[in-house]
C-alpha cells in the first residue's frame, strides 16, 4: 500500500463518518428509501423562500430526477401532486421504490422511470415541475440533461436544481466509508480510489459500492466515475453557454458565519454547501 494510503486511512480513522443511508440500511436502522423519505422536506427546503409547496406540487404532473429508492419522490408525492415519475439511471432500485409506493398507498400517483436524464421516455411539454435535488453533479452531461429538461417542461414549467459543489467538504461523496471533510483535496484520485476499496471491503454491498462508484477509462485506469466534478463556476458557466437566465439562484454558505466568502470568487468554492438555482420554459 501507498504511504499516501496508509497515511490517509489512519487520518479516516480520527473522524466518525457522517449518518449515510447505506450505512444505515446495513445496519438495519432504515432503507434507503425511508431515509430519502424522512429528508424529503429538507431536499426543497431552499426553494420556499422564493416558492411554495403548492405552487411546485400541488395539482402537478412532477418528475424527480435522480431519485434513488424514490423515498423523496414519494414525499413530494404525499404533497398533493397529479402524476409524479421518478427517474434513476439504476433499475435495481425499481422493486423498493414500487414496494415504498404502496406502503404509502401513492402507487396510482407515481411511476418508476428506467433511464438516462438525458434521454427521457417522456413527452415534449408533458411536465410541470422537475425537482434535481442533489443530481446535478452526478450526470455524464450536464447540458444535455439540462436540455432534455428543457423539452419536457411545459411553457411556464420550472426546473428548480441544487447540489452540492465539488469543494464542498464532502464533494468527493465518499463520507459511506471516508469521514475525512476535503478528503478530495488532500488525497489524489488513485489514493482515494485504494482506501475506498478497503474501506468497504468488509461490508455486505461492498462490490456494489466499488460498481456504483468506480469504473474504468478506454486505457484501463480506474476513476470515480459517478461525479463529474461541478464546480459553481462550472455550472455558471454551462448557464451562460446556454443562454439560460434562472429565475432564482443562490449560493447557500455552511455556516453563516461565512456567508462573506461567498462572495469571493475562488473561496466560494469552499464556503458554499448549496447552489440553488430555479429555471422557468418560456
Amino acid at each position: 500500500m501507498k504511504i499516501s494510503a496508509k497515511i490517509c486511512k489512519k487520518l479516516n480513522n480520527v473522524f466518525p463518518l457522517p449518518a449515510h443511508p447505506f450505512n444505515m440500511s446495513n445496519d438495519g436502522v432504515m432503507t434507503y428509501g425511508e431515509w430519502q423519505y424522512e429528508r424529503g422536506a429538507e431536499t426543497i427546503k431552499f426553494y420556499l423562500s422564493f416558492s411554495s409547496v403548492d405552487e411546485m406540487f400541488v395539482g402537478k404532473t412532477v418528475l424527480d430526477i435522480g431519485c434513488g429508492a424514490a423515498g423523496k419522490t414519494l414525499y413530494y408525492a404525499s404533497l398533493g401532486v397529479k402524476k409524479i415519475y421518478g427517474a434513476e439511471i439504476l433499475e435495481k432500485y425499481r422493486e423498493e421504490a414500487n414496494t415504498h409506493a404502496v406502503k404509502r398507498s401513492l402507487q396510482d400517483r407515481f411511476e418508476f422511470i428506467h433511464a438516462d436524464a438525458a434521454k427521457l421516455p417522456l413527452e415534449t411539454a408533458s411536465i410541470d415541475t422537475i425537482i434535481m435535488n442533489d443530481a446535478m453533479e452526478h450526470v455524464d452531461e450536464p447540458e444535455a440533461v439540462i436540455q432534455e429538461c428543457l423539452r419536457v417542461l411545459s411553457p411556464g414549467g420550472k426546473l428548480f436544481l441544487n447540489f452540492p459543489p465539488y469543494y464542498h467538504p464532502f464533494g468527493a461523496h465518499l463520507s459511506d466509508a471516508i469521514g475525512i471533510p476535503w478528503v478530495h483535496m488532500l488525497f489524489n484520485e488513485d489514493t482515494l480510489i485504494q482506501v475506498y476499496k478497503d474501506a468497504v471491503a468488509k461490508h455486505p454491498d461492498g462490490d456494489d459500492r466499488i460498481d456504483f462508484r468506480i469504473a474504468k477509462d478506454i486505457n484501463g485506469k480506474e476513476y470515480f466515475s459517478y461525479i463529474n466534478k461541478m464546480t459553481i463556476q462550472r455550472f455558471k458557466k454551462i448557464l451562460k453557454a446556454m443562454n439560460i437566465q434562472p429565475i432564482y439562484y443562490g449560493e447557500i454558505p455552511l455556516r453563516n458565519i461565512l456567508k462573506p466568502l461567498v462572495h469571493v470568487p475562488v473561496v466560494k468554492e469552499v464556503a458554499v454547501k448549496m447552489v440553488v438555482c430555479v429555471i422557468r420554459k418560456h
